[in-house]
């Protein structure tokens, strides 16, 4: 276990700097290309609630696809992170101008938001999870603190990784306790864990 978290941490040192290397104007226009892709799919139109985060000011833009779902009459809920506990929990927003700076000063709902569970689904729903890198099993290079690991550990939903096409390899270290995804979206293929389609 020491290893892979040694590995991970080295791995998540080159990531970041690659990513911080990305030309901004280039950035844009992958992320757009990514959102497009995703919005084709029938793992979006169908889904009625979309679990999404505010984005890093590196990671991919997804501002436009929530502001998009919403406008569609998606739910959309986005997490809360509490940090001396180490959980997350995802809140129901209208509007990106709900969100206030949270504990890790990321963006994210108020404490009184709406509470997103299992229980308040009515129709199918998607997860999108952020990270630094994806491997081709769907193994996710994330931040290391494991919030997204922890929530999803019994999936109910379906999980998706949105990446450059840089940032996908063919195998990244993962433990007992890592979360693969189900779907994989880049600026150039999708692809379903395990096959291309």
């Amino acid at each position: 276990m020491y290893q892979i978290k040694e590995e991970k941490n080295a791995l998540r040192k080159i990531y970041a700097e690659k990513r911080e290397n990305i030309d901004r104007e280039k950035k844009k226009k992958l992320d757009k290309k990514i959102i497009d892709r995703f919005m084709t799919l029938a793992t979006y139109r169908y889904s009625h609630t979309l679990l999404m985060y505010y984005p890093l000011k590196n990671e991919i833009d997804i501002r436009e696809l929530i502001e998009t779902a919403l406008a569609a009459g998606k739910r959309v809920a986005l997490p809360r992170c509490e940090a001396n506990t180490s959980t997350m929990h995802f809140h129901y927003i209208s509007s990106l101008d709900e969100l206030v700076p949270g504990r890790f000063g990321i963006m994210e709902p108020s404490a009184d938001a709406e509470l997103f569970t299992l229980d308040s689904l009515c129709g199918p729903c998607a997860v999108i999870i952020p990270a630094l890198a994806y491997d081709k099993s769907g193994y996710r290079l994330g931040y290391g603190k494991g919030f997204y690991d922890r929530y999803f550990s019994t999936p109910a939903v379906s999980s998706v990784g949105l990446i450059y096409s840089d940032f996908l390899v063919d195998k990244l270290p993962h433990g007992r306790y890592d979360i693969a995804v189900d779907l994989l979206v880049s600026e150039k293929e999708v692809k379903i864990v395990g096959k291309e389609v």
